[in-house]
């Protein structure tokens, strides 16, 4: 990842304005929040607040639409070139246990990257909280420090971590450093991780490896599929499928052509310097309600720092264009309203929200009508796919099965209201 630098560059010609964005027929976009500094990255608690990483050390909350003052807590961090807090993630049970989940960049007793929880108080973190989970390697350059963090669909919190600009690190066992890390909540390592008896101490805890710089990757909420978006050298940007155990090449290989025994990315895009310079930001769209039309229902959305660009990847690993005219993206997710946001970096820094128009009220499943079929949906998201546990869709046993079904729904997805089952 190239922050600051290509910053300090870009800012010169790209500026931000509300709507700047070309998106396709029948979208359209808001913001949500500006006046951000030097955003990282971002993600959507379960109760729908919104919260940055700002690389200086401050975490912000975006709650109903505005831009808190008060950061929900302030860390000591060493934000010098790629450095900072770099990542959030927020508990599976976050509505009952208020733990949030960061990666930042230590400055103590040497720089190295942490991973760290805090229990939430209401919009800051409780004095005192911070519990330090896992302490990596410590840094020599300042650049390719990964950062992002997202639970999996088992429960297990992943870390994507960069090289640190040593190409050999991420071809040996022996530290933490160009990495997919796979750790416990508490921070112990689990047991069926793939090197766990073949690895020594923390670097247990490494899931795969043979990655330069994955600044991000996106979860799939229901399948659990991974796909990890690797910062390229001087000639690729990758998507790789995560796999437990896989290797995918770095720095003995990149691109398309990657050969066995490494494991090859499932897309990949040429590096273009200036032009398209860094794979930054992705997710599926899979949200619980799926307001865009049904053509992306599960694709994954990915952008490009330099180029300011998302892009749409499809079931056969095809990419088709979304949106241009972006400053600088680095993160995106799928909202729980099933709107896409963004977050841009670059000038007027702000997270943005993108919206299908011609959404139909209550089609949370995206088939273009509203019926009992849509409170299946919800409920079968809640439960994993699991057999409905409501007869009918009759959620709120009113005798009906209609939208009031979707509205019981709705406050209990966002905590305002009784539990249904």
């Amino acid at each position: 990842m190239r922050l600051r630098p290509l910053l300090s560059a870009f800012a010169l010609v790209v500026a931000f304005s509300a709507g700047a964005a070309t998106l396709p027929a029948g979208f359209s976009e808001t913001p949500v929040a500006t006046g951000l500094s030097e955003p990282t990255a971002m993600s959507m608690a379960p109760d729908g607040r919104i919260f940055v990483c700002e690389q200086d050390g401050a975490l912000r909350v975006i709650k109903d639409g505005e831009l808190l003052a008060t950061p929900f807590v302030n860390i000591t961090v060493n934000s010098t070139g790629e450095r900072g807090l770099l990542g959030v993630a927020f508990d599976p049970d976050f509505l009952t246990n208020r733990w949030v989940y960061v990666y930042y960049t230590s400055p103590t007793p040497a720089i190295h990257n942490r991973i760290s929880r805090f229990t939430a108080a209401g919009d800051v973190a409780a004095a005192g909280s911070e519990l330090v989970l896992l302490d990596l390697n410590n840094l020599s350059a300042t650049n390719h420090n990964g950062g992002a963090i997202h639970f999996g669909r088992d429960g297990k919190l992943y870390a994507a971590v960069g090289e640190n600009a040593v190409t050999s690190n991420a071809q040996t066992l022996n530290n933490l450093l160009g990495k997919m890390l796979r750790i416990n909540r508490d921070g112990t390592i689990p047991g069926d991780n793939p090197f766990y008896n073949t690895a020594g101490g923390a670097n247990r805890a490494i899931w795969a490896l043979g990655l330069r710089n994955p600044f991000t990757f996106g979860v799939h909420p229901n399948s659990g599929r991974i796909f990890i978006n690797d910062v390229g050298g001087t000639q690729w940007e990758e998507i790789n499928d995560g796999i437990a155990g896989a290797n995918y090449g770095w720095p003995n290989s990149e691109g398309p052509n990657t050969p066995e025994p490494y494991v090859a990315p499932i897309h990949s895009y040429p590096n273009a310097n200036s032009v398209e310079c860094a794979i930054a930001g992705g997710t599926f769209y899979a949200p619980e309600v799926r307001q865009f039309p049904a053509s992306f229902a599960d694709t994954y959305f990915f952008s490009d720092l330099c180029g300011g660009w998302i892009r749409n990847l499809d079931g056969a690993n095809q990419s088709a264009g979304f949106a241009t005219g972006l400053s600088n993206p680095v993160d995106q997710f799928a909202g729980h309203d099933g709107s896409l946001y963004y977050l841009m970096r670059g000038g007027g820094a702000a997270v943005m929200r993108v919206q299908w128009d011609q959404h139909l009220e209550g089609d949370v499943n995206g088939d273009g009508a509203t019926t009992g079929a849509d409170a299946f949906y919800l409920i079968r998201h809640l439960h994993a796919g699991g057999p409905t546990p409501v007869a009918g869709g009759d959620v709120n046993n009113d005798g009906q099965v209609n939208e009031a079904d979707l509205d019981y729904l709705v406050a209990y997805l966002y905590g305002r209201g009784p539990t249904p089952l």
